[in-house]
């Protein structure tokens, strides 16, 4: 027997599904027609401009409300760039730069950018404090570890945005920054009492809501004085109890991505995840990267099936999708963004730079980049000083498999610049640095998340904030080693 359409075409309007190529497949055209809220576009979807464009309009032949969500953060996380790099240089040196007014221009001239493509939410910006320098997943893409600083870029960043006329999604409630562990490969614990939370991790949530955000995203992450052994996306305490009651949000919430495993395994797939998640108060559910039409119809059964055995209450769907379809209506409601000035984002990339020590003496050095893993939130997106160079050699190394001496005898009589992304805890990485510096010249670019951690015997450390193609340029720039940039 089939589902009840009301009750299919209810628990569609719930749901974001994603699909994969540049060209939206039948089904995916043919869902959203059916009542699916909508899509989110990830780096497979997206070639060049004009072909994402076609892509959102093919989606709105299906419906012309539809939902078209995306992660441009700008920084080390783009979607729209991820064949080169962001031309922006990220949240974290925008935090370094500490100019507000220099964070809404940048993130209103992505939202145009977006709205250009036909995209009517940005799931950005991040507005997570981090204060884990260890941290391996927020990192750069955090305006930094002061909740002051933080709170009054998020909002910025927000109003950036939303004067594009694209909706803002800020993320990740009640804070992803103090973690040490990735919620796509398990469930992270926060493991402090309320009062901590309120005044290291929830300011800027409080400073985006004040701002207008028209959205906020749930952290998949454990906080046992709030969610016990659940994950956030699966507390009302969180959701409604803090969120909607304490802090006064009346936009959508949207969940992070429910094939995450700080999800699905505390739930028992993405079927259940999504039940307990629309329980638990979430409005829009982010299915994740990997979507077909098989797994939308499975989610859509065990919502349905969830309103049959009460595990769901009919009233808090259609509150969700009802909140999911009236963010809809007003995703793109106008915009006043100006054409934002050429090489914006890498003129403040430079401004972030920051360098220690003397550059003299660094002449026609040995580029070496040491290879370092990507995140499943930035993706295997082109990094590092290379796109840049004028005439230096460069090699792309692993620091495990390539020793000091090979690298002093390919250098020469060449200083050595050592390029990388959190380097101190890179295997073999710190290692690798103190021995080199020992015996030659060699400058450090740090591309990461800054640390403490400073090497002895270097000749310089130079500081970026991000590895987007911007601070990638600012920090050629600053060794003196840049080409002509055409962009």
């Amino acid at each position: 027997m089939g589902l009840d359409p009301g009750l299919r075409r209810l628990a569609l309007g719930t749901l974001l599904a994603a699909y994969p190529g540049p060209v939206p497949p039948g089904w995916a055209v043919d869902l959203v027609a059916e009542g699916l809220a909508g899509h989110t576009l990830f780096g497979t979807n997206v070639h060049d401009p004009v072909q994402v464009a076609a892509s959102t309009a093919a989606l709105r032949a299906g419906r012309p409300d539809v939902l078209i969500a995306i992660d441009e953060e700008g920084g080390d996380v783009t979607r729209l760039a991820h064949a080169t790099g962001s031309p922006y240089p990220g949240n974290a040196a925008l935090g370094a730069i500490d100019d507000v007014a220099l964070t809404r221009r940048v993130y209103e001239a992505i939202g145009a950018e977006l709205a250009g493509v036909g995209v009517t939410v940005n799931l950005a910006p991040t507005v997570d404090v981090n204060t884990a320098d260890e941290n391996p997943v927020i990192g750069t893409r955090s305006f930094g570890a002061d909740p002051v600083r933080v709170a009054a870029h998020s909002a910025a960043a927000v109003t950036g945005l939303q004067a594009a006329g694209v909706a803002a999604c800020a993320k990740h409630f009640p804070g992803h920054g103090a973690t040490v562990a990735d919620s796509h490969y398990e469930l992270p614990t926060v493991d402090v009492p309320l009062d901590v939370l309120r005044r290291r991790d929830l300011p800027p949530f409080a400073a985006v809501v004040a701002a207008g955000a028209r959205a906020v995203m749930t952290a998949h992450i454990r906080v046992p004085a709030l969610t016990g052994d659940s994950p956030a996306t699966f507390s009302r305490a969180v959701l409604v109890d803090l969120l909607r009651g304490e802090y006064g949000f009346t936009g959508t919430v949207i969940t992070d991505a429910l094939e995450m495993k700080g999800a699905a395994e505390a739930a028992g797939g993405i079927g259940p995840a999504a039940v307990r998640a629309l329980a638990a108060g979430s409005d829009l559910l982010c299915i994740g990267a990997e979507v077909d039409a098989e797994l939308v119809e499975r989610v859509v059964a065990e919502i349905v099936g969830a309103l049959a055995d009460g595990r769901l209450d009919r009233a808090r769907v259609e509150e969700a999708a009802g909140r999911a379809a009236a963010h809809a209506a007003t995703a793109r409601a106008g915009g006043t963004a100006a054409a934002a000035p050429d090489g914006l984002g890498y003129a403040a990339a430079r401004r972030a730079v920051r360098v220690e020590g003397e550059l003299a003496g660094l002449d026609r050095p040995l580029v070496v980049q040491l290879h370092a893993a990507s995140t499943i939130a930035e993706g295997r997106v082109p990094w590092g000083l290379g796109p840049h160079l004028d005439g230096a050699e460069e090699l792309r190394v692993v620091a495990t498999e390539t020793g000091p001496a090979a690298l002093r005898q390919l250098a020469g009589d060449r200083p050595i610049v050592l390029v990388g992304r959190h380097l101190h805890r890179l295997p073999g990485g710190a290692d690798l640095v103190t021995a080199l510096a020992a015996e030659h010249p060699v400058a450090v670019v740090e591309m990461g998340w800054p640390s403490r951690w400073r090497p002895a015997g270097v000749r310089a450390f130079v500081t970026t904030y991000g590895a987007s193609h911007a601070c990638g340029r600012a920090a050629a720039e600053a060794l003196g080693l840049t080409r002509t940039l055409r962009h």
